[in-house]
C-alpha cells in the first residue's frame, strides 16, 4: 500500500512537473511573441502618404467644366482698347501759330462749304479760317484749317506751308484758354481736280487730328488759281 502512494506521488510530481514546463513554454512563447512581432509597422505618415492614395478632392483638385473653359488655351485675352491719344473737348479755335515758318495770326473766322461744294478760304489775305462743318481743333477727327499762300499784295498767312517739315508743331489757342499743340505728319500736294476729300474731311480717324490747306503749284493765269493743294497733316501732342 505504502509503494502504491509513492508511486503515486512521483507520477503526480512528474506530472506536476510536465504542467509547470508547459506553462513555463507558454509563458516563453507569449513573451516571445510580444518581443518579436516580425519588422515595425511603418510611422502613420509614412503610410498615409506611400499605402494610402489620399483620395482626390472633387472641388479643389478635379478640373471642372467651368475651369477648362477658363483656361488660358481655352479663353480668349479680352479685346485691348485703342489708345486714341489725347482728345480734348469742343472749342472754338482763337489764334494759330506756327512758329518754324514764321505764322501768327489772330481771330481765326468760321468757313462754311458753298454750293458748289468747295471751302472758300478767308476773305482777308491776312488771316486764317476754320471749317465749321467738323470737330473743333483738339477733338476727335480732323480739324480743318485753311488761309490763303499770297494775294496781290505779296505773301499771305500759309505762303510758306509747303517748308513745314514732320515734326514740325502748330499751336492753335482756343475760346475755353487751352492751346491744342499739334506735331506735323506730312506734307502733300495734290491737283485741285484730284482733291483727297475723304482725307482732309473724312472723319474715320482714331485720333484727334488737324489738317492745314492752302493753294499751291502753278498759277494758271487764265482762271486766276493755282493748280494745286498744299496740305499738312498733323495730330494732337500729349
Amino acid at each position: 500500500m505504502s509503494s502504491v502512494p509513492a508511486l503515486h506521488g512521483r507520477r503526480g510530481m512528474l506530472a506536476a512537473a510536465a504542467v509547470g514546463l508547459a506553462l513555463a513554454g507558454v509563458l516563453t512563447l507569449v513573451v516571445g511573441l510580444r518581443a518579436h512581432a516580425g519588422p515595425p509597422a511603418p510611422p502613420l505618415s509614412r503610410v498615409a502618404a506611400t499605402s494610402v492614395p489620399r483620395p482626390t478632392d472633387p472641388v479643389t483638385d478635379a478640373p471642372t467644366d467651368l475651369q477648362v473653359r477658363q483656361s488660358p488655351s481655352a479663353t480668349a485675352a479680352p479685346a485691348a482698347e485703342p489708345d486714341l491719344g489725347p482728345i480734348l473737348p469742343a472749342s472754338l479755335p482763337v489764334t494759330l501759330d506756327i512758329p518754324s515758318i514764321g505764322v501768327h495770326t489772330t481771330n481765326l473766322v468760321p468757313l462754311s462749304v458753298g454750293a458748289d461744294g468747295v471751302l472758300p478760304p478767308p476773305t482777308d489775305y491776312a488771316t486764317a479760317g476754320y471749317y465749321t462743318g467738323g470737330p473743333t481743333p483738339g477733338q476727335l477727327g480732323a480739324a480743318v484749317i485753311a488761309a490763303h499762300v499770297d494775294g496781290k499784295s505779296g505773301p499771305a498767312v500759309f505762303y510758306r506751308l509747303g517748308e513745314l517739315a514732320p515734326g514740325a508743331l502748330v499751336h492753335v489757342a482756343r475760346q475755353d484758354g487751352t492751346v491744342a499743340t499739334f506735331t506735323i505728319d506730312r506734307i502733300e500736294r495734290y491737283p485741285k481736280a484730284q482733291f483727297p476729300t475723304q482725307l482732309v474731311y473724312g472723319s474715320a480717324t482714331s485720333r484727334a487730328e488737324i489738317r492745314l490747306i492752302t493753294c499751291g503749284g502753278a498759277y494758271d493765269r487764265t482762271t486766276g488759281h493755282y493748280v494745286d493743294n498744299v496740305i499738312a497733316f498733323g495730330h494732337l501732342d500729349p
